[in-house]
């Protein structure tokens, strides 16, 4: 019997019970925040739960074969409990397995929305274009998950977007979006190349958690407000109000602008949830890179400086370059079909975790 296991499970199921016992309570439902976080670890531990019972009936059972193995004189009895033993005996790993993974730590950040913002790096126009690529990837696959986008800002370039940001609201979001941070390169023939040579461009993606004001204090004292006339295409509002906003950060030095937003209001608090985000992702990254640091993982540190994947469409493949994994459905891998390649990148997170769970005991 894994007594370890069993403990922390125990423990898991005593708290299910009184987180229980808690949400229907009338003074945690007369608190909306309590109950809704409470609401939340109840549904965490849930499952936990669920695996914790058939966890504890495998164990028992287990016990009882070996029990009637020593006591019965039986050969047929003998024989069936030794066939039920077997089956266990190899059923309990299996199971184990699972649970070491169930009970890894989530990360705190994983439900949270985020932000991301998408720029053009080396490679001119064609950058540009893969900006535009990847906003359609990610777009068609958050369609996909039900979630909600809205654009914070974009710089169009004389083809595609010089960069482009955007406001992704739903379950889990930055859970399985924290992996995209970094550059991604695309290998292929821009239409203008003649000779039908293969260039090669990136961008950079980066995915900040949406971080709210009580997770970062920010003096307004600290943050210069400007206004001006949006510029680009955008419909008959532009030119004509100064609706942009530009916010500076002076002790950090962040600036972020937001003119996508007809009225000047709604783009200063979008600047604002943009540069609490970034100001909360300058913390995170330390934090990331203790953390990398103690378990050499390139999938957890979430460098944005890294080449993470490239896009080879002469060869129609997409490499991740931490994991290397290689995909060979470029065309459908564009259409938003990621899902595959974000599972692998946290089964490799979740297997690090687990190594340094298993050092620390």
């Amino acid at each position: 019997m894994d007594n370890t296991l069993l403990s922390k499970l125990e423990a898991i199921h005593y708290r299910f019970k009184e987180v229980g016992q808690l949400i229907v309570d009338p003074d945690i439902i007369s608190d909306m925040k309590r109950y809704v976080k409470l609401n939340k670890e109840y549904k965490d531990l849930e499952e936990l739960d669920k695996v914790y019972q058939e966890y504890k009936n495998v164990l028992e059972n287990i016990a009882s074969s070996k029990e009637l193995l020593a006591e019965e004189k039986d050969p047929e009895m003998r024989e069936m409990a030794k066939m039920e033993l077997d089956e266990l005996e190899t059923q309990r790993p299996e199971m184990e397995e699972e649970i070491k993974f169930m009970l890894i730590p989530k990360d705190p950040e994983d439900d949270k929305n985020v932000i991301i913002e998408l720029r053009s790096g080396t490679g001119g126009d064609e950058a540009c274009i893969f900006v535009e690529d990847i906003y359609r990837m990610y777009t068609m696959y958050f369609k996909e998950k039900g979630w909600k986008v809205e654009i914070i800002n974009s710089n169009e370039g004389t083809t595609g977007y010089k960069e482009v940001s955007m406001n992704v609201e739903g379950e889990g979001v930055y859970g399985m979006m924290k992996f995209e941070s970094g550059v991604h390169r695309v290998q292929r023939v821009p239409e203008t190349e003649s000779q039908g040579r293969v260039h090669t461009s990136a961008i950079t993606v980066a995915v900040l958690p949406e971080a709210e004001e009580v997770d970062v204090e920010l003096n307004m004292g600290d943050v210069r407000r400007d206004t001006f006339r949006a510029s680009g295409a955008g419909g008959q509002h532009v030119n004509k109000t100064d609706s942009a906003i530009r916010l500076t950060h002076a002790p950090s030095g962040i600036v972020v602008e937001c003119q996508d937003g007809r009225s000047q209001h709604k783009n200063y608090d979008k600047a604002l949830s943009v540069l609490r985000s970034r100001l909360y992702q300058v913390e995170l990254d330390k934090i990331m890179s203790e953390r990398a640091e103690k378990r050499k993982s390139l999938v957890s540190s979430g460098d944005r400086s890294a080449k993470i994947r490239t896009y080879n469409y002469p060869q129609g493949r997409i490499t991740d370059h931490r994991i290397n994994k290689t995909m060979y459905n470029l065309s459908s891998f564009m259409n938003g079909d990621i899902q595959e390649m974000i599972d692998a990148l946290k089964m490799a997170e979740n297997a690090e975790k687990l190594k340094g769970e298993e050092g620390i005991a």
